[in-house]
């Protein structure tokens, strides 16, 4: 004969949770110069984008976003543009330009499916 022990019941009863905290930290410079570079080309709208950001005064982040535009001006002329590739020609002709371009796909065209098998038929 076997005994068995009692099992408890859970009590399991809705819990108030505690308040959610949620830490604001801004971002730092980098981040924001970076941000404002995405969101606008001119350097002023830059400037006023990531001192908003921040949440400093747009005198001194200027420098920073001076700074940064310069660094990537100085990136974009050493990247090759990935638009245009050049070859060497074969045989007698010299080098040629080969232009790749992206096309734009196909419309999404929504297909009709026959309805599932019912399997009493």
């Amino acid at each position: 004969m076997m005994m068995s022990r009692p099992v408890k019941k859970p009590t399991d009863k809705p819990r108030n949770l505690p308040p959610i905290r949620v830490r604001k930290e801004p971002p730092t410079i980098s981040e924001a110069v970076t941000a404002a570079q995405d969101l606008a080309d001119d350097i002023d709208q830059q400037v006023e984008i990531a001192a908003g950001l921040i949440g400093l005064p747009p005198d001194e982040v200027r420098p920073h976003v001076l700074q940064a535009a310069k660094a990537q001006a100085a990136k974009l002329k050493t990247e090759r543009a990935p638009e245009r590739i050049i070859s060497t020609g074969s045989g007698l002709r010299g080098p040629r330009t080969v232009i790749v371009e992206r096309r734009a796909g196909r419309p999404l065209v929504e297909r009709r499916t026959r309805p599932p098998l019912d399997g009493r038929r």
